[in-house]
């Protein structure tokens, strides 16, 4: 167990390494907005020993809904994404995060009291904290953002479940259409059995053509998910990257169109 995570330090301070060495500033910075405007603010600087400060002064503070998120959803995100950075091929592990020291302003929406909500901080935020980490570094333009929860049901039966969208493209690859992304790893439901064992007809679930973004290299197209309840059911989406923040690009190119969630009586 000692190698494996002396092996993953290695590898993350050599990828560390080679980014100090290209940097043009003191530090790597990059900003994203909660839809409710709440900013997650990231400054990273690397020392040519290959460690690395990850600072999220001037993050929100904590906020009066439910994305809120533990301290340790911030360090997973970053273990993540320095393990998608990498150069070799290594078991994620703790040993990723040796060379990094995590600075989480007390009392932000990264690292908020006890008693806050917390439920969309491990599906949401953790979303838009690999969006500001892959944002700072460059190295791939934003995904969808979001787990896109989805739960309907009523006294007798209950469903959940989280809708895809896209990846972010990248220098050299376009992004995959209607998958999860990062932090997700749930599949939804076949058609036939959510028809057969709830009230639902599922009347149309396709990608959403042209929804990813232009460029040379393109993002990922999102999916469009209609379906008819054929009773009164109560619906509830947790969802992000519906206001003014779209998914954003890299090199100029535009960014996503925004999510929508619509429903009709």
């Amino acid at each position: 167990m000692a190698y494996i995570q002396e092996n993953a330090e290695g590898a993350v301070r050599d990828m560390l390494k080679e980014v100090s060495q290209s940097m043009q500033g003191p530090s790597l910075s990059a900003l994203e907005h909660l839809d409710d405007g709440t900013a997650i603010q990231l400054s990273i600087s690397i020392t040519s020993q290959g460690e690395a400060t990850f600072d999220f002064s001037g993050t929100g503070r904590l906020v009066a809904g439910n994305l809120n998120a533990p301290r340790a959803v911030t360090l997973s995100a970053i273990l993540y994404c320095l393990r998608c950075m990498v150069a070799h091929d290594v078991p994620l592990n703790q040993g990723c995060l040796k060379p990094v020291k995590v600075v989480i302003p007390e009392g932000s929406v990264l690292d908020p009291r006890e008693d806050s909500a917390v439920v969309g901080g491990n599906v949401l935020t953790c979303q838009r904290l690999v969006d500001v980490v892959f944002k700072a570094f460059a190295v791939c333009a934003a995904s969808q953002g979001c787990m896109n929860n989805t739960v309907f049901g009523d006294e007798s039966m209950g469903y959940y479940e989280t809708v895809a969208g896209g990846a972010g493209a990248g220098p050299g690859w376009h992004g995959r259409s209607g998958v999860h992304t990062h932090m997700t790893n749930t599949r939804i439901t076949d058609p036939e059995i959510l028809e057969r064992r709830y009230p639902v007809v599922l009347k149309q679930f396709h990608l959403n053509r042209g929804t990813g973004g232009l460029g040379l290299y393109c993002g990922g197209d999102g999916v469009l998910r209609e379906m008819l309840f054929r009773r009164p059911l109560t619906l509830s989406v947790l969802t992000e990257r519906r206001g003014p923040y779209k998914p954003y690009g890299l090199e100029g190119v535009c960014q996503w169109s925004a999510q929508c969630v619509c429903t009709v009586h």
